[in-house]
């Protein structure tokens, strides 16, 4: 059997897809013939992407408000996207923050800021799509966006290290109880790329010694991702659920 990454039929939610990877990834289901709704808070930003995506190739391309620290507007955007695009195949967990920092300096509102959006919208999100699908008695595709700090730690980033460990360990737990209703859930744990959340950082002294210790000795291009993501997205991970992918240049071997 051949490789088949085609999206073509496939409705396909996007958090966190204002900028940065979230963006990226609606591109990517764009180009290959997915129905897209992007769904962020800065939602001035998704009526430019919902412009470009139908330009790559969306059938349908529509820009939802979320906010993935608020139930309500969760329940609310799960139940706008299968009304837009007449159901939902795919959810594309996206949304994340970081407060960087020792964490000795931090607050509890440091902690609680990043668990909301990183750990408790992801599960809210993922609970909402996976109700919707065994309601309806329809399939389901979960890919979670992790990290590789999710099984490594660094330095000044305690909060978001630990949000990440619990997606992957979500990511697991969800897929074993998901797979009688016929749902998936899988992971993708991308390395060092740049985004807004890390803008300039690989350009500092820290940011070049942090390159040195990747095997490969760079960081990542958004479309190292493309592959992992069309091989979670399509037919051919049928029979995958519960992995995590990392995606690192080798970085957790260091």
């Amino acid at each position: 059997m051949t490789f088949n990454a085609d999206l073509a039929g496939r409705k396909i939610l996007i958090t966190g897809a204002s900028s940065g990877l979230g963006a990226h990834f609606a591109r990517v289901a764009a180009r290959n013939g997915a129905a897209v709704a992007v769904a962020a808070r800065r939602t001035d930003r998704l009526e430019e992407l919902v412009a470009e995506l139908s330009e790559l190739g969306a059938p349908e391309a529509v820009a939802i408000a979320l906010d993935v620290g608020d139930g309500a507007s969760i329940h609310a955007c799960v139940a706008d996207v299968v009304a837009k695009l007449g159901g939902l195949d795919i959810l594309v967990n996206n949304a994340g923050i970081a407060r960087s920092g020792l964490a000795i300096d931090q607050t509890a509102e440091d902690f609680d800021a990043v668990m909301s959006v990183n750990l408790r919208g992801v599960w809210l999100m993922a609970i909402s799509t996976a109700r919707h699908w065994r309601d309806t008695g329809t399939p389901g595709n979960i890919i979670n966006i992790a990290s590789i700090l999710g099984e490594r730690v660094s330095l000044g980033t305690a909060c978001y290290c630990v949000s990440k460990a619990g997606v992957v360990q979500m990511t697991k737990a969800l897929a074993l109880e998901f797979a009688r209703n016929n749902i998936r859930v899988n992971a993708i744990e991308p390395g060092y790329f740049e985004t807004e959340i890390n803008e300039g950082y690989f350009d500092t002294d820290a940011g070049k010694a942090t390159i040195r210790q990747i095997p490969m000795r760079r960081i990542g291009r958004f479309e190292d991702l493309d592959g992992p993501f069309l091989l979670l997205a399509s037919d051919a991970s049928r029979f995958m659920t519960g992995a995590a992918i990392p995606v690192d240049g080798g970085h957790l071997l260091a």
